[in-house]
């Protein structure tokens, strides 16, 4: 059987394709055998983020929208809703390209070099601010921010800031801050493009305007504090299930590694090293009674005693090192 294509049937494959017809084996059908097809991966979807922490950052935001719902109805007697609506993993350039192009950006800085990435709607914003200064918010149109209206901005998001960190908080011990506050064009790059981005998307309804907050979460954001978004038992059985450990030394028990026996060690100037001529004795730090130590790719492991094993050098073990 001749398994080279000819030109006729690689363009009859191209056109297929071109149409978003994926083509299937040649024969299949006529076998009743189910044809095979080509599968679509989107790598601009990544999938760092699990179920249980997907879950849980959701239910960190719906608790966000009834607090913020209540503090601007309460405070500033603005009755918005806030409900979240969807929830996707994107790279970080992709999230940024899935909110709104005109929309408010806000740094949410937690302890270390922790960031987020809050956006709301310009409209919102201005509707909002308008509001706050005692207008209705009916006739409000897209345009730029004034110096005034972003400072009026960043009371709105200190706000949202103050309503997320409770609940933020509860969860994992950190606290959130409120820090840049820009159109979202001119917002700092937190983390590098392809970094995995969960995008959570809030529905603000204000009268009768429908708009959208989105937070954005990096995955560098969380990592260090993972388990505490992961379910408990989802937790406990990653540290403790015997077939995860046992996976994992399976795995390492095949990797080499270089292992050697250091018995002394000493400092010397480089001119004393060049200097250095068949016959010469350099004196090494250690007696000549103590340990040697046993490395690992450059990592001490044990204390060993040199000796000799028939015709080889050899070490015994003696202990796991104790580093000074």
């Amino acid at each position: 059987m001749n398994d080279i294509l000819s030109a006729a049937e690689i363009d009859a494959l191209f056109d297929q394709a071109s149409q978003g017809r994926a083509p299937s084996e040649p024969g299949d059908a006529a076998q009743g055998r189910r044809a095979r097809w080509l599968r679509t991966v989107d790598f601009t979807r990544p999938s760092k983020f699990g179920i249980d922490q997907q879950r849980r950052l959701r239910r960190i935001m719906e608790v966000f929208c009834a607090t913020a719902s209540t503090r601007l109805s309460a405070e500033h007697r603005i009755d918005v809703s806030l409900e979240v609506i969807d929830a996707g993993q994107f790279t970080f350039a992709n999230a940024l390209g899935s909110v709104p192009e005109a929309s408010v950006a806000a740094v949410i800085e937690g302890d270390g070099d922790t960031k987020l990435l809050m956006t709301a709607e310009l409209v919102l914003v201005l509707e909002v601010i308008e509001r706050l200064l005692g207008g209705t918010g009916d006739g409000v149109v897209e345009r730029q921010l004034t110096d005034i209206e972003r400072v009026l901005a960043r009371r709105l998001f200190g706000a949202f800031a103050e309503c997320l960190s409770t609940t933020w908080h509860d969860v994992c011990g950190a606290n959130l801050e409120l820090g840049r506050v820009d159109p979202l064009g001119e917002g700092p790059q937190i983390v590098p493009a392809s970094e995995p981005t969960l995008v959570i998307t809030v529905e603000a309804r204000l009268a009768r305007r429908s708009t959208t907050l989105a937070l954005v979460v990096p995955w560098v954001t969380i990592a260090p504090v993972a388990a505490a978004f992961a379910s408990p038992d989802e937790a406990q059985g990653i540290a403790d299930d015997p077939r995860t450990a046992a996976a994992v030394r399976a795995g390492l028990s095949v990797v080499d590694v270089d292992l050697r026996a250091e018995v002394g060690a000493t400092t010397m100037a480089l001119e004393d090293v060049l200097a250095l001529r068949p016959g010469d004795v350099v004196r090494l730090e250690n007696l000549a009674g103590e340990d040697a130590v046993l490395y690992a790719d450059g990592v001490p492991v044990h204390r060993a005693r040199a000796g000799r094993s028939g015709t080889r050098r050899a070490v015994q073990i003696l202990g796991p090192f104790e580093g000074v």
